[in-house]
């Protein structure tokens, strides 16, 4: 298949001394904050590239991305044993399958991409942050 992965940062550690370059804190929270809005910057623009995403749910995946993901209108598929049905049930209902198995994503990415030609990756999903930019002399006009 045609696909480029991307994941998550998926060393504890790195993931937690991600804001570390911008200053040491006193409390944990404050870096622990500081991290958290440096890995985002990374996670955020993947998701708004992506044309599908996989979140994956378990004991120690426990993702806000699918939120991101239906609040930004990326596909994305669930990937979690049934176990934890009853608890992602709204998570699972905005997505566009549930699988228990990778060998099932593979199944879906598979049947997804069956008849896709080449084309150019997407680099940016809708209009977030583009403005249209106009002179002066054309704002004066509208006014």
């Amino acid at each position: 298949m045609d696909i480029e992965f991307t994941r998550p940062v998926t060393d504890h550690a790195a993931s937690d001394a991600a804001g570390d370059l911008l200053g040491e804190e006193d409390k944990q929270f404050w870096r622990d904050h500081k991290s958290a809005k440096v890995n985002a910057i990374r996670i955020k623009t993947l998701i708004e590239q992506a044309d599908v995403v996989v979140v994956r749910f378990g004991d120690q995946y426990k993702q806000w991305n699918a939120g991101y993901c239906a609040a930004m209108g990326t596909p994305y598929i669930t990937l979690h044993d049934e176990n934890i049905v009853h608890p992602l049930k709204e998570v699972d209902a905005a997505a566009m399958a549930w699988a228990t198995t990778p060998e099932q994503v593979v199944g879906i990415l598979e049947h997804v991409l069956r008849d896709r030609t080449k084309r150019k990756p997407r680099t940016r999903r809708g209009n977030q942050g583009v403005r249209e930019q106009k002179s002066p002399n054309e704002l004066s006009k509208i006014a």
